[in-house]
């Protein structure tokens, strides 16, 4: 038996995984454990959970493995800034310390952050490096359920790959071509997500939302396009692209670019966080994104030209994308798609601890054609009905208990249909960044209200932010224009045209949030601006329960579908723990919560005293 634990850390979204005999067996990000959005932090208590998943201690372990390189990535540092001075001297005067105190002995910050966990015998851990493509490439390509592929990855940068090429043959991967830094897709998308008021590596997904709403034939939409590929970015016929640094400044600077001459070359300022959305900041968007497609086809027309493979698997943080792998799908350039669900960094740490088990040790693998071994993705802790009754106890929650699961989904179900929003937290928390019927909340995609109260109401987040849906596997056809499962939510297609309802003749006139008002189809609630929809599709054997409450909807509706979003507010982690879920029910608009079998209706929990004694209780938090 061969056990195996993987760890990203150090620079966003920490995790980590283990694996036995090539299995996976739990994963987990440090953030949805500590509360801090995108933590960097060692994942200690990723790791611990990993171990208690797993039964193993650290002795136990084959080896431990780390998902990037961290000298060739001091190296990429220090060619970069000598290439460029004396460009840059106070970005580099911060960095270096860092990367001395923390990243260059980082072993030793790796055994003491284990040393902290769990007492062990440090002469006997084996503690590898695998570069952070392979890593990516590995966590796509040894899960699917493909013998052999193609295997694409593009992300920001490793270490001073920004994408790479490879091909998947039983245990083996190899890697055929790399594009370098500082030349990036991902830092290319991440700088017009910074110049559009977004956080970079956490509001990419922002910019994806907001470019259906630019206007495809406004002749700004296409200079801006132009803008792209003439002063910004040359792309070549393989998807490599060049960037003139001329325009950027995360070579040697603390952003992304230079916002002065971004204003002289657009004919806007940069966005200000939380200021107004204008039409030229939807065209924008929809201009990077538009280049973005191009660039991703041509590197998978690319991949299909080097390789001759039927399938391709993909990762890395630029596969989060759903719209780019919507077009992809419909492109027709592979007979089938597997999308790593972890895509950016923390599936690093399963890609790190499947590379050693596959290319260190040489272990055989046997691929599962149609059955891919992500698990649904559900890979995170779960918790007993005792841990649930305890929280009741401790906080004085109201409850009512269902033997019948059965019964229960069709309360659920009423609820649903009377316009209630739900909490559901069932099983396993999932791996990765969508929550896909374990940590969810759940609303009636018919109601063309209920999108905006989610928004506003719920989530707390900005009203233009589309949402998905989860639907029935066997019904998807009959709402999306999807010839594929897409059980990981990273499938964008459009709703089916007879779905959908005539817009004005004016549409495009309109502004941003009279578009976001008019009624698109008949699930109003997860139609986008443009008729799309990034879509869930559920199975029995994946997700039964959630499954199971899909089933009683349609039973009571004639719909097997619902809206399905992250259980979590604005700037927090998805939630973990029956008290995380509790929390996130009491202080959000959401109506009842299911925890397992336990039913919270909000108008039957303490009065205010409990509630504010409550919140005093979590104040650490």
């Amino acid at each position: 038996m061969r056990c195996i634990l993987g760890i990203s850390a150090f620079y966003h979204d920490s995790a980590a995984a283990i694996t036995v005999d090539g299995q996976v067996i739990a994963a987990a990000q440090e953030e949805r454990f500590t509360r801090i959005r995108h933590t960097p932090d060692f994942p200690s208590n990723a790791i611990r959970y990993c171990l208690e998943a797993s039964g193993l201690t650290l002795d136990d372990l084959d080896a431990v493995v780390f998902y990037d390189k961290p000298l060739l990535k001091f190296e990429r540092l220090l060619q970069t800034y000598y290439a460029f001075a004396p460009r840059g001297l106070r970005s580099f005067l911060q960095a270096v310390p860092v990367w001395l105190n923390e990243k260059l002995f980082l072993k030793k910050a790796i055994y003491d952050g284990l040393a902290a966990i769990a007492p062990y015998n440090k002469k006997r851990m084996k503690l590898l490096f695998t570069k952070h493509h392979l890593a990516h490439a590995a966590s796509a390509f040894y899960v699917s359920p493909f013998e052999s592929a193609a295997i694409l990855t593009v992300d920001g940068v490793g270490e001073w790959c920004t994408a790479s090429i490879g091909v998947g043959d039983g245990n083996s991967i190899r890697l055929l071509k790399e594009m370098s830094f500082p030349h990036s897709v991902g830092l290319l998308y991440s700088a017009f997500t910074s110049f559009l008021g977004f956080t970079v590596n956490s509001g990419e997904y922002k910019l994806m939302g907001l470019a259906a709403y630019g206007n495809p034939g406004d002749p700004q939409t296409l200079r801006y396009v132009d803008l792209i590929k003439t002063r910004l970015a040359d792309i070549k016929p393989d998807g490599s692209i060049w960037l003139n640094q001329h325009w950027f400044t995360y070579t040697t600077g603390l952003r992304m670019m230079d916002a002065r001459k971004w204003q002289d070359l657009f004919g806007m300022p940069a966005r200000a966080p939380e200021s107004a959305l204008e039409q030229c900041h939807c065209n924008l968007a929809l201009a990077i994104q538009t280049v973005l497609e191009e660039i991703i086809l041509k590197m998978a027309a690319e991949a299909k030209r080097l390789t001759g493979a039927d399938n391709l698997c993909l990762a890395g943080g630029v596969a989060l994308n759903g719209v780019a792998n919507g077009k992809l799908r419909r492109a027709g350039l592979f007979n089938d798609l597997f999308i790593q669900p972890a895509a950016g960094d923390a599936g690093a740490a399963l890609g790190a601890a499947l590379a050693a088990h596959y290319l260190y040790f040489g272990a055989p693998r046997m691929a599962q054609p149609g059955k891919d071994g992500m698990q649904g993705a559900c890979l995170g802790p779960g918790f007993s009905e005792k841990e649930i009754e305890q929280l009741n106890r401790r906080m004085r929650a109201v409850s009512r208990r269902y033997e019948d699961f059965t019964a229960l989904c069709d309360d659920i179900a009423r609820r649903i249909e009377a316009g209630q929003v739900i909490g559901w937290f069932q099983g396993r928390m999932e791996f990765g960044p969508r929550a896909l019927g374990a940590r969810s909340i759940l609303a009636d995609a018919r109601n063309p209200d209920i999108q905006s109260v989610i928004n506003l109401a719920v989530k707390f987040r900005e009203n233009f932010r589309p949402f998905a849906p989860a639907v029935l596997q066997e019904d998807a056809s009959g709402y999306f224009e999807l010839d594929a499962p897409s059980p990981y939510m990273l499938l964008v297609a459009p709703v089916q045209q007879e779905r959908r309802t005539a817009l004005p003749n004016d549409y495009a006139d309109l502004s941003l949030w009279d578009r976001l008002r008019i009624v698109k189809s008949d699930i109003p609630a997860v139609t986008h601006a443009d008729g799309s929809a990034r879509i869930q599709t559920v199975e029995r054997h994946t997700q039964p329960r959630f499954y199971g409450l899909l089933e009683a909807f349609k039973r009571r509706t004639g719909c097997g579908l619902l809206l399905n979003t992250s259980f979590n507010v604005r700037g927090e982690p998805i939630v973990c723990t029956p008290d995380d879920a509790y929390r996130c029910f009491m202080e959000a608009g959401i109506d009842c919560l299911v925890m397992e079998n336990f039913v919270y209706d909000k108008t039957e929990q303490p009065d205010r005293d409990h509630r504010e004694r409550w919140k005093r209780t979590f104040k650490s938090d």
